[in-house]
């Protein structure tokens, strides 16, 4: 399997964080920091994007998705809104995590903070086309719960 190559370039608000990497050997995605100035509180429900201090570049052919931390959310609550959340490989803007607060405390981001993780992933892009009919199938237009589970 051939591994893509990942540039990160460290933007003047985040380069006294670490470079993103993965904390086991086996671990499928690398941790981003939180490139607040100062400590920011999340109030129960509160959004915000938070700024990782990094831009990327990401081999064409793969997209990055940014993910939860699984500590942060059972812990405190903490998810990303629009997870997983897409960094596309023509994308060179700062990356930014859509946090928010699902917890019943108020939840701090301090500087350097673990806030996600972001996993590198090959992109399969379809073939377009527009039908007046589609093939029939067995469960047909049943969704959300139609098989009663």
């Amino acid at each position: 399997m051939d591994t893509p190559e990942l540039q990160i370039k460290f933007l003047e608000n985040g380069k006294d964080l670490p470079v993103p990497h993965y904390q086991t050997t086996d671990a499928s995605g690398m941790d981003l920091y939180a490139a607040v100035k100062e400590p920011l509180s999340l109030e129960h429900g509160e959004i915000a994007c938070i700024p990782t201090g990094i831009a990327m570049a990401i081999e064409p052919g793969y997209e990055a998705q940014v993910r939860p931390r699984s500590g942060l959310a059972i812990k405190f609550g903490i998810s990303i809104v629009n997870s997983p959340g897409t960094i596309d490989a023509d994308y060179r803007g700062e990356v930014g995590i859509i946090l928010i607060n699902l917890g019943k405390n108020p939840f701090v981001v301090e500087r350097g903070m673990r806030i996600a993780q972001l996993v590198i992933q090959p992109v399969c892009k379809a073939n377009v086309t527009v039908k007046d009919e589609l093939s029939e199938t067995v469960r047909g237009a049943g969704g959300f719960g139609h098989t009663g589970h």
